[in-house]
């Protein structure tokens, strides 16, 4: 360790600055500014460097926290990074898009303020590329093996980057007009700009890795048809599917998913050009422009929070997020004891932005004008009985609404309609795969959401990961990929 004693000396958490409210409501930039790299050296000081170090449990990848806290606080960072990308291909989007369970399992945490990991990762991988210390690293031979990964989000371009450098050649397939997936098209500009994206898939494009956009397996290429040409296949198309809200009135005009909403955003500002300019009005559909609207989000998470920053942007006239369950405690409760990932009352960029947050708010019918379009939402308290979470009588009052997005999760992956793949029938849906990520069908294999259902792009990363050590085993009879996690592994709980 670089100085034993630093967690007594640093015991104050500090993190990189927000931009101002004002300022950021004006673009889409990233919220949260770069962090000063003595204050990143600082910080990883207090990482304890523990006998038994929960933070490699707490992430699915298994990253190796304290050896690059400690290599960071000695300032040699072009040896920290290495250390960071034998476990992580992208370090740049879990160290903005994880929700850090990491930092959740750090044993520091249980009576100080946990070590700041995600914002060393980020400090790490910054350095890394504004020194030129990220270049592509092809495959010394091929195998001549041939790979198809169909969809490029952070499990895709995982298994497709693990396999081309392993020596197959791997033809990414993905339905959008560009590659990314979620990364791209799902997550907000402001918690993640799209350049970081580019960045990382030209990388992937020079070691060799092809990348075929805008066909849809399916429906521009058959399954069988893919599976005859490739020697392998890698399901990777993420759970995609909404849940769904069947009230009166989920018909009319105004009501949308808040995925539609956010990925039409995210296409506008691809569109215009110039992604850190004001919101674009050329573009953006009309029906997903807040501009003078009052904004309903129902659903409490991540996706919830990116639809109320989006809408600011855009200049909603009011924006209420909606939350059908209590409003979580502020700190660790007796039933998420260290080192689970709690589920905490946190406020976000987004909400930090304006708004207003309100819980145990049960949506009981939509309410639309003569023209066919939602003026309002008729909301009751919730309550709670055997039979689940249910609206109190009596307590239904109106709330205005002019937009209104539904973010309460996904069900699973789209159908396959292909014979041998089959979607499980549990609560997330998902396709059946063995603990390997082998399906049924030889040689089809799936990692990520598609086979997990809904969850964290460190967990897609790292599933990414390990598929790709399975089909390389199943092309060549051995590997020596790393697989950080099996299909059937679940995080603390």
């Amino acid at each position: 360790m670089a100085d034993p004693r630093g967690f007594l000396k640093v015991r104050e958490r500090e993190l990189a600055p927000k931009r101002p409210v004002a300022l950021r409501l004006k673009d889409w930039r990233e919220v949260v500014d770069p962090a000063d790299p003595t204050v990143v050296a600082r910080q990883a000081s207090r990482c304890m460097d523990c006998g038994v170090a929960f933070c490699h449990q707490g992430c699915p990848l298994g990253n190796l926290i304290p050896e690059w806290n400690d290599l960071v606080t000695r300032d040699r960072w072009q040896d920290a990074i290495e250390r960071l990308h034998e476990t992580n291909n992208f370090p740049e989007f879990t160290g903005r898009a994880c929700p850090a369970p990491c930092e959740s399992a750090c044993v520091l945490g249980i009576n100080q303020p946990a070590v700041t990991i995600k914002q060393t990762e980020n400090g790490i991988i910054d350095q890394a590329f504004a020194n030129g210390w990220v270049t592509p690293q092809p495959p010394a031979r091929l195998t001549g093996k041939t790979v198809a990964v169909v969809g490029s989000g952070p499990a895709g371009l995982a298994a497709a980057q693990q396999l081309t450098r392993a020596g197959h050649t791997v033809a990414v397939y993905e339905r959008d007009e560009q590659p990314g997936g979620l990364l791209r098209f799902g997550i907000p500009e402001f918690k993640l700009e799209k350049q970081l994206v580019t960045r990382r898939v030209e990388q992937l494009k020079a070691e060799g890795t092809r990348f075929r956009c805008g066909i849809e397996i399916g429906r521009d290429m058959s399954w069988s048809e893919l599976r005859r040409r490739f020697d392998a296949v890698v399901i990777a198309t993420g759970a995609t599917v909404p849940r769904e809200l069947p009230l009166p009135g989920r018909e009319f005009a105004g009501v949308h998913y808040a995925m539609d909403y956010l990925t039409a955003q995210n296409r506008a500002l691809a569109e215009a050009g110039e992604p850190r300019g004001d919101a674009p009005a050329a573009g953006l559909p009309a029906e997903f422009d807040a501009a003078g609207k009052h904004v309903i989000v129902i659903g409490g998470g991540d996706t919830g929070a990116d639809c109320v920053g989006t809408a600011h942007r855009q200049g909603a006239r009011s924006v209420t997020n909606l939350a059908i369950g209590r409003k979580p405690s502020p700190t660790r409760t007796d039933t998420q004891p260290w080192p689970v990932h709690p589920t905490l009352f946190e406020v976000s960029s987004s909400h930090e932005e304006g708004g207003e947050r309100r819980y145990l708010a049960s949506t009981v019918e939509f309410v639309g004008d003569a023209e066919g379009r939602v003026r309002a939402l008729r909301v009751a308290e919730t309550g709670f009985t055997d039979r689940g979470r249910e609206p109190i009588p009596g307590t239904e009052r109106l709330i205005d609404a002019d937009l209104v997005l539904i973010a309460m999760g996904f069900t699973g992956p789209e159908a396959i309609e292909d014979q041998g793949l089959r979607l499980g029938r549990g609560s997330r849906g998902a396709f059946e795969r063995a603990d390997d990520y082998a399906t049924d069908v030889p040689g089809v294999f799936v990692a990520g959401d598609a086979g997990r259902g809904q969850s964290l792009i460190v967990w897609a990363i790292a599933e990414g990961r390990a598929a790709a050590a399975s089909v390389d085993a199943y092309l060549t009879g051995e590997t020596v990929l790393p697989s950080p996690v099996r299909a059937f592994d679940r995080a603390f709980a």
